[in-house]
C-alpha cells in the first residue's frame, strides 16, 4: 500500500464535511489503495461535535486511515498536507447574498492562509468549498504566496453536475452518458452553464446536446435559470444550504485533479 497521503478537511463538524468524510476515508477521491491521514479541523466551540465525528469514522473501521487528527489549530491541520478540503466558511442563509459573507470569510481564509504558507506541502492541491468559494480562493491564496496560484482551485463541479443531471433528466439518461458539459463564470447566480460543447450518448450514438434536446428555447432559458438558482431552491426547500451534493462534487473535483478522468 502506498506512504499515507496528508488530507486536511476544514469546517470538519459541519454538513458538507459530515458526507464528504466517508467518501473520502473509503478511497472514493484519491483510490482504494491509497492509505490517508485524515486532519479536521474546526473552531473550537465545534470541538466537543467534532469528537463525534471522529468516533464515527473510528466506527467505520476503514482499514484506509491510519492516522484521524482533530485540532482548533491551523498550523496543526495544514501541516506536511497533500490534499486540502477547505469547507469551513460562515454559512449562507436563506436571503443572504454572497457578498453578505465576505467580511467574515475574508478573517477565516486569511488566518488559514497565512498557517498553510507557513507549514502545508509547497504541492498541496486545494479546494475551496465554503461560499463565496471564487473570492475565498483568492483570499487563501493572496496568504499563502509559497504554494503555486495553480494549486487554489474553487468548486464549480456541482454546477457542472447540476447542468448535467438537467440535461440527463431531459433526456431520460443517466448522467454518466452526458460528457462535456461547461460552467462560466463564479459560482454564482451570474455564472453560465454551456452545452453547446456537450455531447450525449443516446442508443448507442453519441450526438451533441442541443442535436438531442431540439429545444433552443429550453435550453437558453429554462435550463440555464434552473443551474443558476439550484443553490437557492434547496436552500428554500431544505431551510440549509446543499450538503451533500456539495460533498459529492467536492470528492469528484478532487478525485478527478488526483487520479485523472476518462479518456
Amino acid at each position: 500500500m502506498a506512504e499515507p497521503l496528508k488530507v486536511v478537511v476544514t469546517g470538519a463538524a459541519g454538513q458538507i464535511a459530515y458526507s464528504l468524510l466517508y467518501s473520502v476515508a473509503k478511497g472514493d477521491v484519491f483510490g482504494y489503495d491509497q492509505s490517508l491521514e485524515l486532519n479536521l479541523l474546526d473552531i473550537t466551540p465545534m470541538m466537543e461535535v467534532l469528537n463525534g465525528v471522529v468516533m464515527e469514522l473510528q466506527d467505520c473501521a476503514i482499514p484506509l486511515v491510519k492516522k484521524i487528527t482533530a485540532t482548533d489549530d491551523p498550523n496543526v491541520a495544514f501541516k506536511d498536507v497533500n490534499a486540502a478540503f477547505m469547507v469551513g466558511a460562515m454559512p449562507r442563509k436563506d436571503g443572504m447574498e454572497r457578498k453578505d459573507l465576505l467580511k467574515a470569510n475574508v478573517k477565516i481564509f486569511k488566518a488559514q492562509g497565512q498557517a498553510m504558507d507557513k507549514v502545508a506541502k509547497k504541492t498541496v492541491k486545494v479546494v475551496v468549498v465554503g461560499n463565496p468559494a471564487n473570492t475565498n480562493a483568492c483570499i487563501l491564496s493572496r496568504y499563502a504566496p509559497s504554494i503555486p496560484k495553480e494549486n487554489f482551485t474553487c468548486l464549480t463541479r456541482l454546477d457542472q453536475n447540476r447542468a448535467q443531471a438537467q440535461i440527463a433528466a431531459r433526456l431520460g439518461v443517466t448522467t454518466d452518458k452526458v460528457t462535456n458539459v461547461i460552467i462560466w463564470g463564479n459560482h454564482s447566480s451570474t455564472q453560465f452553464p454551456d452545452v453547446a460543447h456537450a455531447k450525449v450518448e443516446l442508443n448507442g450514438q453519441v450526438v451533441p446536446v442541443p442535436e438531442a434536446v431540439k429545444d433552443d428555447n429550453y435550453l437558453k432559458n429554462d435550463f440555464i435559470k434552473t443551474v443558476q438558482q439550484r443553490g437557492a431552491a434547496v436552500i428554500k426547500a431544505r431551510k440549509l444550504s446543499s450538503a451533500m451534493s456539495a460533498a459529492k462534487a467536492a470528492c469528484d473535483h478532487m478525485h478527478d485533479w488526483f487520479v485523472g478522468t476518462k479518456g
